[in-house]
């Protein structure tokens, strides 16, 4: 792969808690820090250290292969990504995600877990919080490795994976946004029942019966999200490769025995999942909270991996499993 133009999507530096400015004459004394625990402010502000270290060092080592690089944090940026050969996502999981809403099939991301959990720093604090840092489950790279596999990933060693997306169209018009992990339709506070109905259809026009449901909302899930939200409310593994879609009904509220079995299952390639929608408020949440979109009493959605593939340079231990 020839680079040329890269661009760096970075992590911002506000997810870090801000420490108070010094008290002086002509200002008041500023409030109490929310977090006082000497320990927990030393790991937050060791976990932005080691970002801003790993950021420096991806953009050293792009400078002195005269790669050009542009680096911009996630949170300002809002338009398709064109003209660069490679994104490079500097964060976790989360970063790659929203990275991945701004790109179409032609170009392929790279993660750079910034952050990588420590394991024996978890066991020395986990009596007293939670010291895990990023996941980074889809991210290829650390700062130990990164130079590595850039240079894997420009003599064709390193490919990328195609990666299913989901794509969502409401009352018959496209959402703008492709879901890489999943999404989830439900109502905007939740503590509030969804209520919805749903079949799958085939592009043959075969459908199965409808299923009325009372619910806290309706998740779906590619191959890559079936080991996140999905996994963690009884769903199963999918393997990368897999073009097909899982789906799961949210806390059903009394279903019928006839509809049980059918409340999780998957969503086979040429089928698409139709939604009517009835309350008089709903959202559908792409990829987590971040992007989210507006339905209401009487909407249809139709989900299915009709969208445009990611290609993304995935951890060696990935492809190796095939989960």
């Amino acid at each position: 792969m020839a680079l040329r133009r890269v661009l760096l999507f970075l992590k911002p530096f506000d997810v870090y808690p801000p420490r108070p400015l010094a008290a002086t004459s002509a200002t008041p004394p500023p409030p109490p820090p929310r977090v006082s625990n000497p320990k927990v402010l030393s790991y937050l502000d060791d976990r932005c250290r080691v970002h801003k270290e790993t950021i420096n060092l991806c953009e050293s080592v792009l400078r002195r292969k005269s790669i050009e690089c542009i680096s911009v944090q996630r949170n300002d940026f809002s338009n398709p990504i064109h003209d660069v050969d490679l994104v490079i996502s500097v964060g976790g999981d989360g970063t790659l995600l929203r990275a991945s809403h701004f790109l179409n099939s032609s170009i392929p991301v790279l993660g750079v877990n910034s952050d990588p959990t420590c394991p024996d720093e978890v066991d020395e604090l986990t009596d007293e919080f939670d010291a895990r840092r990023s996941t980074g489950h889809l991210c290829a790279a650390t700062a130990a490795n990164f130079e590595q596999i850039l240079d894997a990933t420009i003599d064709g060693t390193r490919q990328p994976s195609e990666l299913s997306r989901i794509s969502v169209k409401l009352n018959g018009l496209e959402l703008p946004t492709y879901a890489l992990n999943d999404i989830l339709v439900s109502h905007p506070c939740p503590a509030s029942v969804s209520r919805f109905s749903f079949r799958k259809r085939s592009s043959t026009g075969q459908t199965s019966h409808l299923i009325n449901c009372r619910s806290s909302g309706l998740r779906v899930a590619t191959s890559t999200g079936s080991t996140a939200a999905m996994l963690s409310a009884g769903g199963f593994v999918m393997p990368i490769s897999s073009h097909e879609l899982q789906f799961m009904i949210r806390e059903p509220i009394s279903p019928r025995d006839a509809d049980k079995p059918l409340l999780h299952g998957l969503v086979k390639q040429g089928q698409h999942i139709l939604v009517v929608w009835y309350n008089e408020d709903g959202a559908v949440y792409f990829d987590g909270s971040h992007v989210m979109h507006s339905i209401q009493h009487g909407d249809i959605l139709e989900i299915s991996t009709d969208a445009p593939i990611l290609r993304v340079i995935l951890p060696e231990i990935l492809l190796k499993q095939g989960y």
